[in-house]
């Protein structure tokens, strides 16, 4: 069993509050579960408004699988296009 495990760092443009923040964080957050089925949170940057830090995880029988699915996550995080990728830290460990 694979476990792969990101850590996406994002810097929120133009957004003063942390209404403006939950917003982004929620858009990013549904559309990585929905349409990647991975787990997603937010792990970091709580109290401050325009850095948001999210670990998505992600567990399979594949170790190019667990990659592959991470890869199409930090993509598709940017291809969004709400808020700038300025961090990202993938790890996948054989459990």
């Amino acid at each position: 069993m694979f476990v792969g495990v990101a850590k996406i760092v994002l810097l929120l443009h133009g957004g003063n509050s942390l209404k403006d923040k939950r917003s982004v964080k929620r858009k990013i957050i549904e559309r990585i579960k929905n349409k990647f089925n991975a787990s997603v949170a937010e792990v970091g940057g709580n109290d401050l408004l325009r850095r948001l830090e999210i670990g998505v995880s992600v567990v399979g029988n594949d170790q190019g699988f667990v990659n592959s699915c991470l890869d199409n996550v930090l993509n598709a995080v940017e291809g969004m296009q709400v808020a700038e990728v300025v961090e990202t830290d993938i790890e996948i460990l054989n459990v």
